[in-house]
This record gives C-alpha cells, structure tokens and sequence, in this order.
C-alpha cells in the first residue's frame, strides 16, 4: 500500500463510472411536487447559475470554466436535453442533463438537487424521471459517473437505482476555491490550502 502525494493547489478524488444496460421493469413514478422543465437553449449564464447552485457544495467546476463557445455548442446539441426542477413557486432547484451524442448510449451527464432538498425523496423522484428519459430513446446503455467530493449517500443511491459499478479512477485537478471559480468557503467539508495557510 502507498500513498499519493496531492499538490496543497489541487484536490483529488476517485471517481466511480457506473452503468445500466437492461431497461428496468416499469414502475409507477415516486410522488414530488418538483416537475422537470426542459430548457431547450439555456444562455451560459443561465445554465451556469444553475449549475453552481446545485454543484458548488460537491465543487462541481467544470461547466463554470469551460469556454462559451464550447458551453454553447453542448447546450445547443440536439443530442443534449436539458432540464430545470422547478419547485411549485417556480424556484429552480435542481437540474437533469441527458447526453445521447454517443450513438446507442445516454450518459446522465448532471443529476441533483441543491442540499436543502436531501432526504426528501425527491432524488428517486428526479432518477426516475431520468431513466424514464433515458430508457425512452433507442439505448443500450445508460451510465453516469459519480466521486468521492459527492453526497456521501451518492453511489450507494445509484447502485439501489440499479446502477452497476465498472471502473474506478482517480482525477486531481487544481482546487477551484484557489483558482477562483467557485468562492473560497464552498464545500468546507473538503480541506482547501491556501498558500497564506501552508
């Protein structure tokens, strides 16, 4: 056994891919008053507020810093559906991204809910919804990819969703408090170090 040394700049994590390759058995819908809405060609600014609503406690960054050009042409793809969950007061608290670009395949690509809405059920709400999407178009395999910086509660929710687990990998990339994408008191939970701490 031996241990990796992590640069003080930048956070790891290991990442989980999981899978599913038999459409489940048809099941009524779990009850929420969530409803998913689809936005056919969210502005990066708007995918973006929502993006770092849902993600900035799990440091999701990615979408936050990609190029525009490169944000816009996956938001305009037909092969990408995108959707808001939308609260009865219309707040938008949660997001759904299926990507079929890869023939024959769906890749959940982005799948939660902001915090406060945990432990409600409304996660088997949102991931039914999802794999009845999912399932709805010509696909083999339906698959998303879930890390260590998740809900702790994340990949054990996939795998009793009928998720399989296939292959484990771990990612480093430089901590986004530090570069400035995301605030620095996001996601205390994960140590940051700052070089005025180090």
């Amino acid at each position: 056994m031996s241990l990796t040394a992590v640069p003080p700049d930048e956070v790891a994590t290991i990442v989980t891919t999981l899978e599913m390759t038999t459409r489940p058995p048809a099941r009524p819908l779990p009850g929420s008053r969530l409803r998913l809405v689809r936005w056919e060609t969210p502005s990066p600014d708007k995918y973006r507020a929502l993006f770092r609503r849902v993600g900035a406690p799990w440091l999701w960054f990615s979408r936050l810093v990609m190029e525009d050009a490169r944000l816009i042409a996956i938001l305009q793809d037909p092969q990408v559906r995108i959707f808001a969950v939308v609260d009865p007061a219309g707040i938008e608290v949660g997001m759904l991204e299926l990507d079929f670009r890869t023939v024959g395949a769906c890749e959940l690509s982005y799948v939660g809910l902001i915090p406060e809405l945990t432990g409600q059920g409304h996660g088997r709400w949102l991931m039914a919804q999802a794999l009845m999407l999912a399932w709805a178009k010509e696909v083999g395999r339906v698959w998303l990819h879930t890390c260590t910086l998740d809900h702790p509660g994340a990949l054990g929710f996939y795998r009793a969703s009928g998720f399989t687990p296939i292959s484990r990998t771990i990612e480093t990339f430089p901590d986004p408090r530090l570069t400035g994408a995301l605030p620095a008191d996001t996601a205390p939970q994960i140590p940051s170090f700052p070089p005025n701490r180090r």
